[in-house]
């Protein structure tokens, strides 16, 4: 995930609330949502390449969610991949606090990355640039690829309008509407974050539109209070993917 509005223990029937875009390379081969064969106690997507997930959620009523630190100038090309953060954590009984602790020590194996684990008790946010267990207070959060909540314009944009979509009665749908824009922001208002400013300005939108790097995917993800797990995954018609909805429902431990 490059993008995601949640509203944590904030609404009276969900405990979590969740739209996010995945951005990335069109040709990177990726496997739609569902529980894995390997892992049949794992429900998300699957990157094909790495066999890793960058959102994903546990029978045993765990959540995990993974979006890149923008810093390309200290790529390590022998990094771990990212994606077994997400999957370690799903696929583990730890409390997040134990899971992140552990991690912390072998964070810089792994390029810049914001992580979210949860287990429907406590939500942390740990990030390898900022190194700091961040315990996730009730609330509406964004998360892109800076710290949690950072104020950068689509990220404030996000934010500002799934919180009027769930202040009233909303559907999924309507959630997946707030995902959609491909609109990019002025220059004066575009982050810094080491890449040039025609980049910037088209990392921007809330839907990235690039000739060979985009957004891939949406999703919209409600868990309410007794455990009851809504999913909507959105893959979009770029590159050789064909675009399409797919709707799940389960039911979680809480």
């Amino acid at each position: 995930m490059c993008l995601i509005a949640f509203a944590w223990d904030n609404h009276p029937k969900y405990k979590l609330i969740l739209a996010a875009n995945r951005d990335e390379f069109y040709e990177r081969p990726t496997s739609p949502a569902g529980f894995w064969d390997d892992k049949p106690q794992i429900f998300g997507g699957r990157d094909l390449k790495a066999s890793g997930t960058w959102m994903g959620l546990s029978k045993e009523g765990r959540f995990g969610a993974l979006t890149n630190y923008r810093d390309l100038k200290n790529i390590k090309p022998d990094a771990k991949s990212r994606g077994d953060v997400v999957t370690g954590f799903l696929d583990n009984n730890d409390k997040p606090e134990s899971f992140v602790k552990q991690l912390h020590e072998q964070a810089e194996a792994y390029n810049g990355f914001n992580l979210l684990t949860c287990d429907f008790k406590t939500m942390i946010h740990y990030s390898n640039y900022e190194r700091k267990l961040n315990i996730v207070k009730p609330g509406i959060h964004g998360l892109s690829n800076a710290l949690l909540d950072t104020s950068w314009p689509k990220v404030d944009l996000l934010k500002k309008n799934f919180k009027e979509v769930i202040t009233e009665e909303f559907s999924h749908d309507n959630l997946l509407s707030v995902l959609a824009p491909t609109a990019t922001f002025e220059d004066e208002v575009l982050p810094n974050t080491g890449v040039s400013r025609e980049l910037e300005k088209s990392l921007s939108a809330i839907c990235i539109r690039t000739e060979k790097y985009g957004t891939v995917g949406s999703t919209v993800l409600t868990v309410d209070r007794f455990g009851k797990v809504e999913f909507t995954e959105k893959t979009l018609g770029v590159g050789d993917r064909e675009e399409n909805t797919v709707n799940f429902e389960f039911e979680i431990k809480v």
